[in-house]
Order: C-alpha cells, then structure tokens, then sequence
C-alpha cells in the first residue's frame, strides 16, 4: 500500500474516533455510490452526517480541507443524496470536514469544519 493511502487510512480511523468520543454515531465508513465515495456517514442526534476526511503529513502550502473543491463537493451531494434515497427514515443532513495534520505518527493537528458547505 503506498505511503500516500496509509496515511489516509490512518486519519479515516483517527477521524471516526474522534466522532465517537464526541457522541456520534458511526453508521457507514467509505459508503459508496457508484464511484463517488464518503468517508464516513454519522448520526448526531436526528442528523445524518457526511464527514470528508482529508488527512495531510507534515507542512503542505495547502490545509487539508482546502482540497475540498466545489466538485468534490458536487461529488459528495451525488452520494448523500443517494444515500438517504436508499434510507428514507433520515431526512436532516449536512456536510462536515475533518482535517488532520499529522507529524509522524502523532496527530499535529485536528480540526472539524461543521457545515462546511451547502
């Protein structure tokens, strides 16, 4: 497995448990929908959540969450909306980003952008 997907595979596992630890609820990890893909649906209270992990190793000249672009974004809506067409009992939805920066194995930084976009 290349460097580049360990590490993404270590924030998706860091990212779910700090939703945990936080009172979500984990209901799917990398959903799929034809070849559009989210990395993690949770709930939180009556809200489904669609959480965008993006997980970074030392200094970038971008953050993380800066590589949420609109057609990512366009992407992810695609997805949710194919999720709660195949799960009609959720009806509140929104979009978040978690951003991990990470210095070796240690996490440098975490942060959660909620409603991050529309």
């Amino acid at each position: 497995m290349s460097k580049h997907n360990k590490i993404g595979l270590k924030g998706e596992q860091i990212a779910a448990d700090y939703l945990l630890n936080k009172g979500y609820i984990v209901l799917n990890r990398n959903w799929r929908s034809g070849k559009k893909e989210i990395d993690i649906i949770a709930l939180k209270d009556d809200m489904v959540v669609v959480v965008e992990i993006k997980t970074r190793s030392g200094a970038k000249l971008l953050y993380p969450e800066e590589a949420v672009t609109r057609r990512k974004q366009g992407f992810l809506k695609v997805a949710a909306q194919a999720f709660l067409d195949e799960n009609p009992g959720y009806r509140n939805l929104r979009f978040d980003i978690i951003s991990i920066v990470m210095k070796g194995d240690e996490v440098a930084e975490i942060v959660h952008f909620e409603e991050a976009f529309y």
